[in-house]
């Protein structure tokens, strides 16, 4: 190779990766996100996570006002409502997220809790056999990552836990069923997203 040439490709080299730094750079910092609601969506988890369930429920509500198809604000919302006891709410929230997005399971699952504390717990049953069915990895519940960032040492109850123990219980005559367990059923946490 001659030294022409070398300069050449060394001179294109440099080029290409200068740009290739100054595009990162453009598209990390600069560049706003493609949802011009990322940061109000941040914030709502923010306040969610830290159970600050009214301002949260404020941000999602915000942004449904600006954008009513923001499926991510729409499943924050029931996931919200469902931590303020807004059942009736709620399940509206979670139907038509359901309906705009029928194979997401973690929506499956949060409506299944939430039937779970209406009392409906053969609903719940089938919405945590719909879930199991279309994402079995949520079975395995919360990553450790995330149960660590909660401050969780022990991982909660999953859906599949409650699947099965509603499974046993549903096979016992009325009598003898106990389906509400105020404790462990506390423990129960929506799934994210």
């Amino acid at each position: 190779m001659n030294e022409r040439r070398y300069r050449l490709l060394r001179t294109t080299a440099m080029v290409l990766v200068a740009a290739w730094i100054g595009w990162s750079l453009y598209d990390g910092f600069w560049r706003g996100g493609d949802d011009p609601m990322e940061d109000t969506l941040g914030a709502a988890e923010r306040y969610f996570e830290d159970g600050a369930y009214e301002k949260a429920l404020s941000h999602y509500d915000r942004m449904l006002t600006r954008s009513p198809a923001h499926l991510f604000a729409l499943r924050g919302r029931a996931r919200t409502l469902l931590m303020l006891g807004h059942h009736q709410k709620a399940l509206r929230a979670f139907d038509e997220a359901i309906a705009r997005a029928p194979e997401f399971a973690n929506t499956w699952a949060n409506r299944g809790i939430l039937h779970d504390r209406m009392g409906r717990h053969e609903q719940a049953l089938s919405d945590y056999e719909q879930a199991l069915r279309l994402e079995p990895a949520i079975a395995d519940g919360p990553h450790w990552l995330i149960r660590f960032l909660r401050l969780q040492a022990e991982p909660p109850p999953t859906i599949a836990h409650r699947a099965r123990y509603l499974r046993a219980q549903l096979a016992l005559p009325r009598a003898l069923r106990l389906l509400r367990n105020p404790e462990e059923d506390g423990k129960q946490r929506p799934y994210k997203r």
